[in-house]
């Protein structure tokens, strides 16, 4: 039985690395599609786009695990039933059970691996990756000047090139407008030919220019602005044969965030940090919720203190029943009042209810940010469990599934899987969704997917141990053909025809 523990483990470890690297290299190439714009242009180092690929990998390996078990395990019995390897252990008395033991055993390691990852490395790759996208995302893209276009990535200045010389990288017709002041197209530079040259710390800007002109107009001569009829400012002109100019390319550079920043996201958490997080997030809504409650009966309803019950002298604002309103027959005060009198209480009650629902809405939109926060908290502490689940759970629907099929490959397989990972991503999706906006509580929208994915692993694993023909097109063809032969005969012995 060693051997045969060590042949199936072989037989799966080949194609489950396979299939993993190859959902993860196709997980990355659909991030860099999303964040093309993001990072192209910006010059980055090669070091730097090694570090980010890789802080991107680790975080989808939630995604990529269970559709890597799924195919592997798919294609592993797949190939032993198509070899009809399977099909000799079947002869030799070994049932299915101990065939897939092993594989049972691997993957219970791989699903504690993965709870282990999704908890202690997770928080601290998505951290990394997210810091690093931000500070890429935020960097200026690299110098670029195309002819004939005005270029406006350098700040303070506009610059516009005509043409270039590629063979001497001598730029001509040259014209730079400073922005600097904010005082508008006040001035201008123009120069017949130009060089650009960038320090090597890239942290300015070199121009070289050659025959021209500095085109400067004042704008704060008071005693010419305030000359009765004229509205001119004095005009400079300055001739230059050679002149270098530097501009700070503050920006350009990949300045890294302090990654502080951006550890209270739920995303960077652990297991005990999103208990810490969400007890403390509770606490807080059940303030805000008692301090509006209170609030809505001492100052907002019942502003009259005849007209609410007396507070304790030692009140627990932890309950909402610290403060009551009394019963007030309304209509017997309102027409012991005389007509004057009821449209000032008419006129003050409508401003009071506006006051009233101004304040119930800025308060509302308070707790429900932070309701939403709390269902976040609970929604990523779910969903480092359901990762272990699914991996489980798929390869109970991947072996069974391939020692039905007996189809090895890339070819059938695949089409399962990917059938399979798309039902199984778009309930996940969904559910998380109801989750966050409070349709459903979030233990039932993180594991919806895996209750319903579960009956189907129980199905195909009852089935394969009955070593059924579900999936055996035959037997559907000749369940019809005796059918047909069934109305047949019923028509030779003269039954009237259907």
């Amino acid at each position: 039985m060693k051997r045969l523990h060590k042949f199936i483990i072989t037989s799966f470890l080949g194609p489950f690395l396979l299939t993993f690297f190859i959902v993860v290299f196709i997980l990355l190439m659909q991030f860099l599609w999303k964040y093309i714009e993001d990072l192209a242009g910006k010059g980055l180092p090669l070091n730097v786009l090694a570090e980010l690929m890789f802080y991107v990998a680790a975080s989808l390996l939630p995604m990529a695990l269970p559709l890597a078990i799924l195919l592997a395990s798919l294609m592993t019995m797949g190939n032993l039933g198509e070899n009809y390897e399977l099909t000799a252990m079947k002869a030799s008395g070994i049932s299915l059970q101990r065939i897939v033991a092993p594989l049972i055993i691997f993957n219970i390691f791989l699903s504690s691996f993965a709870f282990l990852f999704s908890n202690y490395a997770l928080p601290y790759t998505n951290l990394k990756m997210m810091s690093l996208l931000w500070d890429i995302t935020n960097q200026k893209p690299e110098l670029q000047i195309k002819e004939g276009v005005f270029y406006n990535g350098i700040t303070g200045i506009s610059m516009r090139v005509g043409s270039k010389d590629y063979k001497t990288n001598l730029l001509h017709d040259i014209k730079i407008y400073d922005h600097t002041q904010n005082n508008g197209n006040t001035a201008v530079t123009v120069a017949d030919s130009g060089r650009i040259k960038i320090t090597t710390d890239k942290r300015y800007l070199v121009l070289t220019l050659y025959n021209g002109y500095n085109y400067r107009e004042a704008t704060g001569n008071n005693n010419l602005q305030n000359r009765p009829g004229t509205s001119n400012q004095p005009f400079q002109r300055d001739k230059f044969e050679k002149q270098v100019v530097h501009h700070s390319l503050l920006g350009f550079g990949l300045n890294r965030t302090d990654e502080s920043l951006f550890k209270d996201h739920y995303r960077m958490k652990s297991l005990r940090q999103l208990n810490l997080g969400s007890d403390s997030l509770q606490k807080e809504l059940n303030q805000r919720t008692n301090i509006l409650y209170n609030s809505l009966i001492t100052s907002q309803l019942f502003r009259s203190k005849p007209y609410r019950a007396e507070v304790p002298h030692k009140a627990d604002t932890t309950k909402n029943d610290s403060i009551k309103p009394k019963y007030v027959a309304f209509y017997t005060a309102y027409d012991s009042l005389n007509f004057n009198d009821r449209g000032t209480i008419v006129s003050q009650a409508l401003t009071q209810a506006r006051d009233t629902k101004a304040f119930i809405t800025s308060s509302f939109t308070n707790t429900d940010d932070t309701d939403r926060k709390i269902r976040k908290y609970n929604i990523e502490w779910w969903r480092k469990f359901t990762l272990s689940a699914a991996c489980l759970i798929f390869f109970f629907i991947g072996a069974p599934l391939g020692a039905i099929i007996r189809k090895g490959g890339l070819g059938m397989p695949v089409v399962i899987s990917v059938l399979f990972f798309v039902l199984y991503y778009i309930v996940s999706l969904s559910g998380e969704k109801f989750a966050r906006e409070g349709v459903m509580p979030p233990h039932t929208g993180m594991w919806i997917s895996s209750l319903i994915l579960l009956p189907i692993g129980i199905l195909l694993t009852r089935k394969a141990t009955r070593d059924s023909s579900m999936f055996n097109i035959d037997t559907y063809l000749n369940y019809f053909k005796k059918l047909g032969n069934l109305f047949t005969s019923k028509n030779k012995q003269g039954l009237p025809k259907l």
